[in-house]
Order: structure tokens, then sequence, then C-alpha cells
């Protein structure tokens, strides 16, 4: 449980467009550009998956928060600066070579992403809290993480099409997987921001609260993911990830090796030694 005050372990980001702390057992990751609604950056490319993967190989981690500063989560790429790594139309004129350049610009672009790649696949569990918009690409990262907590004024907007724009950061491929193929081409192509409760209704969120209670439920929540079992937890991660993308039978199989992994845990032999002790409290108490 946490502390009416938790406190924070300041990290070093290595730029002031992130910030990081742990607190009560969370890594906490903050996009901190406010007054451009946190729109990317070059140096967050660099620095939020090398604290994503700090987190992650952290033992006195056992959750991961990604958050935005301010009023908004984050309003994606950030076109007026040129950091969005979209002007391959503009550039591919310059000397000829069209298809190099769409290349280069491509992989460029997929390795900006590494964030919401790292966000999915680490075992660990991650949540995003938006306390406004997300918007493009902060959409996509906001899907990314395993769970969402969205203040009442949040929105996820697509914001790809009003700008002629099919999509990137694994929007598409998050959007689908959480509400189906059709409705995530409608919500796609429509471009309508989708609100919170709108957002609760479709499962994008899973939990809906407060403005001013965000950050407080949000630690809340994740400090008491932290505190469970994690081993066992990133395992039940993996066989929802499995269930996405394997027949039963193999998933059966892999879930099974996870199963008896986890009976081997210090965390098990804790958890069941608790749920004994507890089980002979409440009968004694009914004798």
């Amino acid at each position: 449980m946490t502390s009416a005050h938790p406190i924070a372990h300041p990290i070093e980001t290595g730029t002031d467009t992130v910030l990081a702390e742990v607190v009560e057992g969370v890594g906490v990751l903050t996009l901190n550009r406010p007054e451009r609604r946190n729109a990317l950056h070059a140096e967050m490319y660099v620095a939020v998956p090398r604290l994503l993967e700090q987190f992650g190989a952290d033992d006195a981690v056992g959750c991961v928060l990604i958050t935005g500063s301010g009023s908004a989560f984050c309003a994606g790429g950030d076109v007026r600066d040129g950091n969005s790594g979209r002007q391959t139309s503009e550039q591919a004129g310059d000397d000829g070579d069209v298809e190099a350049k769409m290349r280069a610009q491509s992989a460029q672009l997929a390795d900006n992403a590494k964030m919401v790649t790292l966000l999915h696949h680490m075992p660990k569990i991650t949540i995003a809290a938006l306390p406004g918009a997300a918007v493009g690409a902060g959409m996509s990262i906001a899907l990314a993480a395993d769970l969402r907590i969205a203040a009442r004024s949040a929105r996820l907007i697509p914001g790809w099409s009003k700008l002629a724009f099919s999509g990137d950061f694994g929007g598409a491929w998050f959007l689908t997987r959480l509400v189906g193929p059709a409705k995530a081409l409608e919500l796609l192509i429509a471009d309508e921001p989708v609100d919170a409760e709108a957002g609760l209704r479709l499962g994008l969120f899973n939990r809906v609260v407060d403005d001013a209670d965000l950050r407080e439920s949000a630690i809340r929540w994740a400090a008491q993911i932290a505190a469970g079992p994690t081993a066992a937890f990133a395992g039940t991660k993996a066989n929802v990830l499995d269930a996405q993308k394997l027949s039963l039978e193999q998933a059966l199989a892999d879930e099974s090796e996870r199963m008896v992994r986890s009976g081997m845990t210090a965390e098990h032999r804790a958890a069941a030694k608790a749920w004994l002790a507890a089980a002979a409290a409440k009968a004694g108490a009914r004798s």
C-alpha cells in the first residue's frame, strides 16, 4: 500500500525532455515538454528506450508507468520542429534516389518507435497515465502500455488522416488488437477524438478518474502491482501476448511451462504459506 506522501527517487535522464523517478517500486517516466503538449523530440527517442530498458533490468522496479507533464499526454510527432521523421516527400527530390531515401527514413522512423516495442514486450507490467490528449504517435505510445488510466479530460486522437498520413508507432497494430479490425479502421479513418468515457466503454481505458486524482491514482495502482508477485505477473503477461498469436495447443504448452516454473519460485512459496495461514485463521474463527 502506498504511503500518504511516497518518496520519489529521481533518475538522471540526460535530457530535460524526459523525467524519471522511482516511487514505491514504480519506475515513472514523464514526457516533459508541456509547452508543446509533450510532442516527441529527438532526445526522447534516445532517452525513453534507454530508461525503459533500465527500469526493466532493475529488480527494485516492479511496474513501469509512463505519463506526460502538464495537461497532455503526448501530441505525437513535432512536425513544426522537423523531429517527426516524416519529411520523405519533401526531401526525396533533393538528389534523385527516392527509394533509397524512403527506405532510410522508414528505418529511422521504425527505430524512433522502439519505445512502443519495449512497453509492449517488457516482462514487467506497464501502465500509461493520460492527463489529457494523446495524439498520433502519442496515442500509439499510450496503447502500447499493458494498461491505461485516464483523467476525465483525456482524449485519444488518431490525428494522422487530417495530415494525410497513414499512421506510425504501431497505432493501427495496437488499436486492432484492442477493439478489432473493423472498429479500429473506423476510428482511424474518422479521426475523431475518443473521450475518456467512450475509451472506457471500448476497453481502450481500464480506469477513468478525476483530473486532480490522476497521479495519485496511477501511482497507487502501479504500486499495488509492483508489490505483487511480479514474476508471476510476467508469466501472465506472456500468456496474454501468446493468446494473440499462437494456436491453443502451443499456448497451452507454453502456459503450462510457465505455471510449473512459477510454482518453483519463492514468490509462490510465500503466497501459499500466507494463504494457508489465512485459511487456518478463518477456520479457527468459525469453530
